[in-house]
């Protein structure tokens, strides 16, 4: 579906990133679903991102899309600008005494590869987290024991305005799966802090951390991580399979057989398969159990068939 271009609203900002009109983001998700991006843009550097914000008209949305692990884009595609860090821009990676700083758009895996090369013990567990630094500060990311809370110092960010801030750990409200930064913050940059390690130690964590992943999750199916948070005391997957939804299948979408917290695209799904699917298991779980299962993805976009806003419309 083709929507208005927004590059004219943009036409003399100066911008030096690359602006992708009417962009398809299938190809971009984890889950290889979702219609396309009014607006595509990948900022050169933090500065260009300031200068983004701060030409963009108040009245258009900006979504971030990182790797797209944890997020399933709907079929009606994304209004206003999609923003997606570089690797080139934003995949830098330093160390300093204990400290390692890092670009949002670093993958996790290559962050604990970072630390581990440096001999700084502490942040392996980001091996076992798909995604990008970004989306790691936004979710509070965490597997086998640790989460980013325990581990960041600070972080960078660019506001709607074109404001860049400073944020502390405490400054960050951390909970479970969950952050209290202002939603309009773009990350961009994070610093953590490790301890000192020996190199091969560290290595041979990250190690078992793949292992016990390969072994216990569909890494290589096109899934979207886990599906849902674990409610307090509880396990989603033990939920989903109390409901009897291992293995259920909607459309293209199933749930995993080999760990029921996580849905598949069996090749032709949807986006709207996927998130009925979803909607269906949730159900089924409060029906069981009376627990009632909070989405872990997140969902962004327009589905299938709403109408969508005015400015969104070719002309």
């Amino acid at each position: 579906m083709s929507r208005a271009d927004l590059v004219p609203l943009l036409a003399g900002a100066g911008l030096r990133g690359r602006l992708d009109p009417n962009r398809p983001l299938a190809e971009l998700t984890w889950f290889r679903v979702g219609g396309p991006a009014q607006l595509l843009f990948s900022p050169a550097d933090e500065a260009d991102l300031v200068t983004l914000m701060r030409a963009l008209p108040a009245d258009v949305p900006v979504t971030v899309l990182g790797l797209a692990s944890n997020t399933l884009v709907r079929d009606g595609g994304i209004p206003g600008v999609v923003v997606r860090l570089s690797a080139r821009g934003f995949g830098h990676a330093r160390v300093l005494d204990t400290r390692l700083t890092v670009g949002a758009a670093l993958p996790d895996v290559k962050a604990a590869r970072a630390a581990a090369d440096a001999g700084l013990a502490g942040l392996a567990f980001y091996r076992g987290i798909p995604g990008a630094i970004g989306g790691a500060l936004r979710m509070n990311a965490g597997a086998y024991g640790t989460e980013t809370k325990d581990r960041l110092v600070a972080a960078r960010a660019v506001d709607r305005r074109g404001a860049v801030h400073v944020l502390t750990n405490a400054d960050f409200g951390f909970a479970y799966r969950h952050s209290a930064a202002p939603a309009d913050l773009v990350f961009t940059e994070a610093t953590f802090e490790g301890a000192p390690g020996d190199r091969g130690a560290i290595v041979a964590e990250m190690e078992a951390i793949t292992e016990r992943r390969e072994e216990t999750q569909p890494v290589r199916s096109r899934t979207g991580g886990s599906t849902f948070k674990n409610p307090p005391g509880e396990k989603a997957w033990q939920l989903v399979d109390r409901a009897g939804c291992r293995g259920l299948v909607i459309g293209g979408a199933q749930v995993s057989t080999l760990h029921a917290n996580f849905m598949l695209n069996l090749g032709e799904a949807s986006a709207d398969d996927l998130e009925r699917l979803g909607e269906t298991v949730r159900g089924r779980v409060r029906a069981a159990t009376g627990v009632a299962l909070e989405w872990e993805i997140k969902r962004v976009g327009v589905p299938r068939g709403e109408a969508v806003p005015a400015f969104m419309e070719a002309a």
